[in-house]
């Protein structure tokens, strides 16, 4: 299967509330349950994007496919090339304006997240983009390990890792103040800001 490579040149095209909404059905109608929602795209795609290394340099077999859950190239859910093509379309559509944003407009930039609300406000949940986010780290692990290790990215990186940490990973320390409603919402909150702090580093 062939697979596109990402071109940081290609024409700015981003997807308007109503495509995203239908990439998002497009990636929960594809069988199993491995593909990422709309929230876990959004995070893996920054995550790619700030990576130490450059995206245009890694073929998209690489990590296109984790996109709908198959760990090779050669593993495909789709009923036809069309509906793949129709997809990864979008998904460079997607990526395309978010590395416009973070790095020429980030004003202009907010992910995706889950907000809730009750009588008491809004919520807002980050455990999904931070679990995509935590995917693109860990396609080049040992790059980041060094970032992890610099005070400066350690600090910025702190809420995204804990939010996208793996369950078993998680103390129990962790997980209480996940479960913590108000704690979850100061976390989440904090994702934006992190993710700007890097992608002006």
């Amino acid at each position: 299967m062939q697979l596109p490579q990402y071109q940081p040149e290609s024409p700015l095209d981003p997807l308007s509330d109503d495509e995203l909404s239908a990439l998002d059905d497009q990636l929960a109608d594809l069988p199993g349950d491995g593909a990422l929602n709309i929230e876990a795209l959004d995070g893996y795609l920054c995550g790619l994007l700030l990576s130490p290394q450059p995206l245009a340099e890694r073929p998209g077999a690489d990590w296109l496919p984790l996109i709908w859950g198959s760990e090779g190239a050669d593993a495909d859910p789709f009923a036809s090339g069309k509906q793949r093509k129709r997809l990864v379309l979008a998904v460079l559509r997607h990526l395309r304006a978010l590395d416009h944003e973070l790095h020429q407009n980030p004003q202009a930039w907010e992910p995706i997240l889950s907000v809730a609300e009750d009588d008491e406000g809004e919520w807002v949940d980050a455990l999904d983009w931070c679990a995509g986010f935590m995917l693109a780290v860990d396609l080049d692990a040992q790059a980041w390990t060094a970032r992890f290790q610099d005070p400066e990215w350690a600090e910025l990186l702190a809420p995204i890792a804990l939010l996208g940490a793996d369950e078993e990973t998680l103390t129990d320390a962790d997980r209480a103040r996940l479960d913590d409603l108000s704690e979850l919402d100061a976390l989440s909150r904090s994702v934006p800001e992190a993710v700007l702090g890097m992608a002006a580093r």
